[in-house]
């Protein structure tokens, strides 16, 4: 259960001092104390984090509360190279080094992951409202004592004819 984001403005060193605040944290627990982080980090990997306790949630079922930031890491992406003027009619560059950040989240060791009774509950109910639906769509046809339905019984319309020009 992970999440990515690639290409973000920010340098690896700087988003690691940052990261390393969190690793191994509770999710609910890290990302209150982003909040309060002045760094520009911050605010970036608490929205990392975030998409990965969402990912958890919706794609494997699993509890925000009992998860925890198992490895988060930021690695060197892209480099925007862009110059400054200087003087003689020189140029100094300026390197724009971009971060691609990557957080997995997990349960902690020994915890067994709780059964999402509820959301396989909802799926065969769901199912069973569809076929008795269907069922009571068949049986409307069926009885509608030998008439055509709608749709066929309607007159067919009669297409205009376009004007001759003049």
């Amino acid at each position: 259960m992970k999440a990515v984001l690639r290409g973000i403005r920010i340098t690896p060193k700087k988003a690691n001092l940052v990261a390393g605040m969190v690793r191994g944290m509770p999710v609910k627990e890290a990302i209150n104390l982003l909040k309060f982080t002045p760094k520009k980090g911050a605010h970036i990997i608490s929205k990392v984090i975030a998409s990965a306790a969402a990912n958890a949630k919706n794609n494997f079922h699993q509890s925000v509360d009992d998860l925890i930031i198992t490895q988060i890491w930021a690695v060197k992406g892209a480099t925007l190279k862009r110059a400054t003027p200087a003087n003689r009619g020189r140029a100094w560059p300026i390197h724009e080094v971009m971060s691609h950040i990557t957080v997995e989240v997990g349960l902690p060791e020994g915890m067994t992951p709780k059964k999402p009774v509820a959301k396989a509950e909802a799926k065969t109910e769901t199912k069973e409202v569809k076929a008795e639906d269907k069922a009571a769509k068949a049986s409307t046809h069926s009885t509608s004592s030998g008439q055509a339905s709608s749709a066929s019984a309607r007159k067919p319309v009669a297409k205009k004819e376009p004007k001759a020009k003049k």
